[in-house]
């Protein structure tokens, strides 16, 4: 058998109807993937081998509301398409690693000796 693309209107107004169809269609037997397509986001675009569409419509209009078969088409897989040679890569010039990084003492800390509070000593 080979892969087909079936396209079901199905009234979805809010996301969880959307959801609830996108259950519905993962478990029918034979999908391979779906999605949801259309300006009112309305369509589900089923691909699939050996699906029967007269069964997933049904459980569509059981569990989520009215549906309607609006395109079934065959899907030919595309050739593979042949690959070019991979030209080598580019040698990478070499270079000498950088310098180390000069090593800079910190500036002594200046000490500040306050006066001593006892005029004894």
């Amino acid at each position: 058998m080979s892969k087909q693309k079936i396209v079901v209107k199905v009234c979805m107004p809010h996301e969880s109807c959307r959801t609830k169809a996108r259950e519905v269609a993962a478990k029918t037997s034979g999908v391979i993937s779906l999605a949801i397509t259309g300006d009112d986001k309305d369509k589900l675009e089923v691909v699939g081998v050996g699906v029967d569409v007269t069964c997933l419509v049904v459980r569509l209009r059981k569990k989520v509301g009215p549906a309607d078969v609006v395109q079934v088409e065959e899907v030919k897989e595309k050739p593979p398409e042949e690959k070019k040679p991979e030209e080598p890569p580019k040698p990478v010039p070499w270079c000498y690693p950088p310098p180390p990084p000069y090593y800079c003492p910190p500036p002594p800390a200046a000490v500040w000796e306050e006066p001593s509070p006892c005029s004894i000593m």
